[in-house]
């Protein structure tokens, strides 16, 4: 995501906020701050930055997520999501992450089964008829309705941003849109999940919209239906990814699709289309205009394109670009070419080799913001002088060893560009041949799964050999910034 540390320097501060509720009754707003929430750590995934997260041995297969969104730009939803559900040791309560609408109703293998919501920890607690077991597969369904709960992400200046769906109101000629901007942790303000990155899922989406508008989200997408003056959108996201980056959008949107890119695995097209609201300009439109050539440039650095279907979704609030999957959501503060490469090389990084923690989230950005390096270098400019303009950004703020220990260092400019150089050092280590090896045995033997900080630099001993790991562990660990890594043209 091309975020926080640009968002901080430019003060683009402005974002629309969906306030939200819980329990069984209206009530006012619940909103909280994006602290590590606090919980036992038996229960909990235990993650390094935020330790209340998700629940230890519980394995989300997949979320057959439906909702309506009956007005958009007003933050209320309504909907039911069906979780296949396994474990890796006998749970007797299931405890997802929630911060979200009313819950109405909840089904254990399609029998009502008894629930609290418990907000403190943002949890929604629900006991089996008997504790889900090792090996078994079971259908947890939640209905919902009403506003979301609010997370709000401190890490934006003086001006914290809510995570989750987004309400825009709509104004003069602009119609009202929702969407979703969840990264780190917003996904569950809208949605009763598994919310964290190392238990990633395979979505069926569907959304409901009144008639004239248009909806879209992470996937391949099927036929779309209509009835009694709504539309209702299904996408399939068959590749299992992270709830945070699970792209939800409403608006009245010009779809535009291109020609299939044969990029993806076994040489697979990958559908292209993208979304911009109705009325956007052609001049907001030229940073995707080379989104083909793009793919190809990646895809053969990184190897193929992991997923179906490829393009972007244009939203008004200046807020930050997030890498939502198969499908990039882009504020009009970033809309630009950098960006938009930016966020295309998450889809391999983050989306489909995700981190394990979230002090690992280095991996996501240091190789999306390197991808700025190989895009110069394709268009025949000096990726070098790129390096070294990060740098000397390094140099005149400081920086840190890569593994995060705290909230404020997740997207600081050590994440990005003490990571895209860490990269460097690994290509000025072993040259040019190996380092694209490296990268496509990594994203291959990663695909669909996650990594640590400790496996990222085991695999590339294994790959690179001494030398290799040597370049990357001292700038992943040194207290100190190392000399510039330089790559000979």
């Amino acid at each position: 995501m091309r975020r926080k540390e640009q968002l901080r320097r430019a003060l683009l501060l402005l974002g629309v906020l969906s306030l939200g509720w819980t329990g069984a009754q209206p009530s006012s707003p619940t909103t909280v701050p994006a602290r590590p929430l606090t919980a036992d750590p038996a229960q909990t995934l235990g993650d390094p930055i935020y330790p209340g997260l998700g629940q230890a041995g519980l394995d989300v297969r997949h979320y057959d997520l439906s909702l309506t969104v009956e007005r958009p730009g007003t933050p209320e939803l309504y909907g039911s999501v069906t979780l296949t559900l396994t474990s890796t040791r006998a749970l007797p309560e299931i405890r997802l992450d929630f911060l979200g609408p009313a819950v109405s109703a909840v089904r254990w293998n399609g029998r009502a089964a008894p629930y609290r919501v418990d907000a403190e920890t943002q949890k929604l607690v629900v006991t089996p008829p008997a504790p889900l077991l090792p090996g078994q597969e079971a259908r947890l369904t939640v209905v919902y309705g009403g506003r979301p709960g609010v997370i709000l992400d401190p890490g934006f200046g003086a001006a914290p941003v809510g995570l989750g769906w987004q309400s825009v109101p709509a104004e003069g000629t602009r119609a009202g849109a929702n969407f979703t901007l969840s990264e780190p942790h917003g996904t569950h303000t809208f949605l009763p999940s598994n919310d964290h990155p190392s238990d990633k899922a395979t979505f069926t989406t569907r959304l409901t919209v009144p008639q004239g508008f248009t909806a879209a989200a992470s996937g391949v997408e099927g036929p779309v239906s209509e009835r009694g003056g709504t539309r209702t959108f299904v996408f399939t996201q068959a590749q299992p990814i992270p709830t945070y980056v699970l792209g939800l959008h409403v608006n009245r949107f010009e779809r535009v699709t291109a020609p299939a890119v044969p990029v993806g695995v076994n040489g697979a097209a990958v559908a292209r289309r993208d979304y911009f609201p109705v009325g956007t300009p052609a001049s907001a439109r030229t940073a995707y205009a080379r989104t083909e050539e793009a793919l190809r440039v990646l895809s053969e650095w990184f190897g193929p394109y992991p997923f179906g279907a490829y393009g972007v979704a244009l939203v008004t609030p200046r807020l930050p670009a997030l890498e939502t999957a198969t499908l990039s959501t882009i504020p009009p503060n970033l809309n630009t070419e950098r960006t938009a490469v930016h966020e295309l090389a998450h889809q391999w990084f983050g989306n489909d080799v995700s981190p394990a923690t979230w002090a690992d989230v280095w991996l996501n950005e240091g190789f999306a913001t390197y991808s700025d390096v190989l895009w110069t270098e394709a268009q025949g400019g000096d990726g070098q002088a790129v390096a070294a303009r990060w740098y000397d950004i390094l140099v005149q703020g400081g920086s840190r060893p890569l593994v995060a220990t705290r909230e404020e260092q997740l997207f600081d400019r050590s994440a990005y560009q003490r990571g895209a150089l860490a990269v460097h050092a690994l290509r000025a280590a072993v040259g040019d041949d190996a380092f694209r090896s490296f990268l496509r045995a990594y994203t291959a033997r990663f695909s669909g799964g996650t990594v640590s900080t400790p496996e990222f630099l085991a695999f590339a001993r294994a790959q690179t050999g001494e030398r290799g790991e040597a370049a990357l562990r001292e700038w992943v660990e040194s207290p100190t910034l190392p000399p510039l890594p330089v790559v000979a043209r």
